[in-house]
Order: structure tokens, then sequence, then C-alpha cells
């Protein structure tokens, strides 16, 4: 025990009532858990640090909330913290924040066999890193609840976190001011779910083997900056409803459709890899953009347009386009005619995807020849009128081929 005035460190061990020692803490003390297993449903009311000490279980016998937070300056680090009750309409959690529970800290802490992992609701200024956090990997997708939960907060951080097998793994709402940094999703739903957050950032995390990666919709003013999307079965960045924001440096391959831009204004999109997916960008909606300095490379349709006019890309700097079949004359690495990314034979094999096994054949290749000839047989198309010769991410190769498993 410390001298009077100064916190104390209270040392629990197996055989303890954990409950009992927190409850009987005085704010600002340290609770030190030794390595065991602990069987309760624990409420931390006052401010505290619980820290496990060579990460000791704390499972709550599949009922409720195993850890229930509902003070600020809580900090809980080095625990297991697993066995929740599965009541979607409670939201039970291995770890739920209740209002008011500004600057929560959840460090260095397993989060395994919870419906929810983290539960965090009108808790402003939390800390949430270097977490690894699982599900209930049985329930089918719509039981399970998500990774890491915000809703209605404000200044969050959740760094450095492992997320998998849950329904989403991080879902956000109504939560702005975010920073989301070097996180690894995989195996969910969506790697991310966004929703009416703004002012956020979402730098150098991994969505991978998910059905979507990261979707933002109906949101603004975000950084989305040299993050990695692939093989997620079917998108791997989803910008929905969006303005005001900067999409750049991000890898997308492999997927599904590379992005799925739509209803997206005032917003740009510069130096991203978009390598190897089914589609590369699906388009529609969508107009007053800057897209420029991107690598569309060896997708199986480059762009999937549509929309009733053109679309024009690249007009200060260009894109590069691995199909594109132009010419560059004077040697200034920027093709002599504009690249043009959908044409008539392109609409009729969406339509009608049997016509692929004829895209070799004499009668494809005139088709294509007389819609160029005949401006009235010309559909819109996303046109580039600055189209590069070269990729500028030399390495871009490494992305090829991580399809989610079975495509």
């Amino acid at each position: 025990m410390c001298s009077v005035g100064q916190a104390a460190t209270i040392s629990v061990h197996p055989g303890d009532d954990l409950a009992a020692a927190v409850a009987a803490a005085a704010p600002g003390d340290v609770v030190e858990v030794a390595r065991g297993k602990y069987l309760v449903n624990l409420l931390i009311d006052k401010p505290l640090t619980l820290r496990g000490i060579d990460r000791p279980t704390i499972s709550g016998g599949n009922t409720g909330d195993t850890i229930r937070v509902t003070a600020p300056d809580v900090v809980l680090e080095g625990l297991i913290v697993s066995d929740s009750g599965d009541s979607l309409k409670n939201q039970n959690s291995g770890i739920y924040l209740y209002p008011g529970s500004h600057r929560a800290i959840v460090r260095n802490c397993y989060l395994s066999y919870n419906l929810f992992g983290l539960w965090i609701e009108k808790a402003n200024d939390v800390l949430i890193e270097n977490n690894n956090i699982t599900g209930k990997r049985e329930y089918n997708s719509p039981l399970r609840g998500n990774g890491v939960q915000l809703y209605n907060t404000k200044g969050a951080k959740i760094l450095n976190n492992r997320i998998s097998y849950v329904r989403d793994a991080l879902y956000v709402d109504v939560s702005h001011h975010a920073i989301f940094k070097g996180n690894k999703l995989h195996n969910s739903r969506y790697g991310t779910h966004y929703m009416n957050s703004y002012y956020n950032v979402w730098e150098d995390n991994d969505t991978y083997y998910n059905r979507g990666g990261l979707a933002l919709m109906e949101v603004r003013n975000q950084e989305v900056r040299n993050n990695r999307a692939w093989g997620n079965s079917d998108h791997g960045i989803m910008l929905r409803t969006l303005q005001d924001s900067v999409i750049e440096g991000n890898v997308v391959a492999g997927n599904n459709r590379g992005f799925f831009i739509y209803d997206v204004e005032y917003t740009k999109i510069t130096n991203n890899i978009v390598v190897d997916n089914f589609v590369g960008v699906h388009l529609a909606g969508s107009a007053r953009n800057e897209i420029e300095g991107n690598d569309f490379i060896s997708n199986r349709e480059q762009v999937r347009f549509v929309g009733s006019r053109d679309q024009i890309w690249g007009e200060r700097s260009g894109n590069h386009w691995s199909n594109y079949i132009g010419w560059d004359r004077d040697g200034n690495e920027i093709g002599d005619v504009p690249y043009e990314a959908n044409d008539m034979v392109d609409r009729l094999t969406w339509r009608h995807p049997s016509v692929k096994l004829l895209m070799a054949s004499p009668a494809v290749q005139a088709l294509r020849l007389v819609s160029q000839q005949f401006p009235i047989l010309r559909v819109p198309s996303v046109v580039d009128p600055l189209p590069r010769m070269r990729p500028q991410y030399e390495e871009w190769s490494k992305w090829r081929g991580k399809h989610f498993p079975g495509q």
C-alpha cells in the first residue's frame, strides 16, 4: 500500500473475489490480476486501472457483459476477456464502455468468444490499442456482433488491433474526429462499416478476406490513405454518398470490385493502385471529383460505368491503364490519344456474358471499330485525355493473385 494520497496497488490471485476487490478499490487505484481464470461479470464504476499479470482470463460465463465500464479514466490492459452473453438486443459485449466512460484505454488484451468485442457508446477520447478480437465464429454472420462498435463518440483512436470472425470488424456510426490506423481486419462481413461519421482518418490498415473491405457510407471529410484492401469477395473500398474527402495511396487488389463509387462528389481519388480485380472500378452517379495518378492494371474490366454522359478523369496528369492501345510518338510518357474505358462491346458483355466467348473473333473486333467510327453508336464512358504509358508503382505485380479463397 502506498502512502496516503497516492494510488494503491491491489493484488488479486486465483480464488480471490475479483469483483469485491474492484468494488473496494479507491478511484485511481491499480488492481493487478494474477494469471488464472476468474468467472465474473465485472462492473467498474470508478476511475482505476485493471492490469493483467501474465494474461489472466476473465470469463463472463456466457451471460451479459463480461466487463461493464461506467466511469471515466478506466484502463484495462493485459487481459483475456471472454464468454459474453449472446443477446443482440442487449448488445452483450466482452467490454462495454457505457456513456460517460471518457478517456478509457483498452490495450494489449485478447477479447475472444464474445458477441460484441467492444461496444463504445457516447464515450469520448478512448484509446483501443494492440488488441486481438475474435467473435463467436460458429455463429452465422447475422447472429454475430461486431468486433469494435463505435456509436456517438468523438476523438477515438483505434490503433494496431487484429479483428476477425465477427459480423463487421469495425462498425462506426455517428462518430467523429477519430483515427483508425494499423489495424488488420479479416474474415468478417465488412472490414469496416462507416456511417454518418465525419472528419476521420483511416490509414495503414489491412482489410482482407471479408465480404467487403472498407465501406464508407453517408459520410464526408474522410482521409483514407495508404491502406490495403485485398481478396475481398465483393468490394475492396466502397464509397457511397461521400463528399469532401481524400482517397490516396491505397492498394486495392484481388477483389470482385476494387472500388465501388456511387454518389460521390468533391473528392480526390489519387495515386491508388487498382490491380487484378474482376472489376477495377464500378462507377455510378458521381461527379466533380479529381481522379489523378492512379494505376489501373490487369483488372478484367477496368471500369464498369453507368451514366448518361462521359466522365473525364486525369485532366491534369492522367492515370495509367494497362489495356491502353494508343501510342506515344513524342516520347513524353503520355498517350497521344485519349483512353476510353467502355465501348458498345463492353456494354453487350455486361448484359450478355456469353458474348465473352467471341471476344477475339473478327465480328466483335469489327463491332468495336464500327462503334468508334460512328458516334451515334458510341456509349458514355470514362475518358482519360492524358493516359500515362507507365505505372507509377513499379512493384505492382506482387499484388496479383490475391483473390478471395475459392474465387
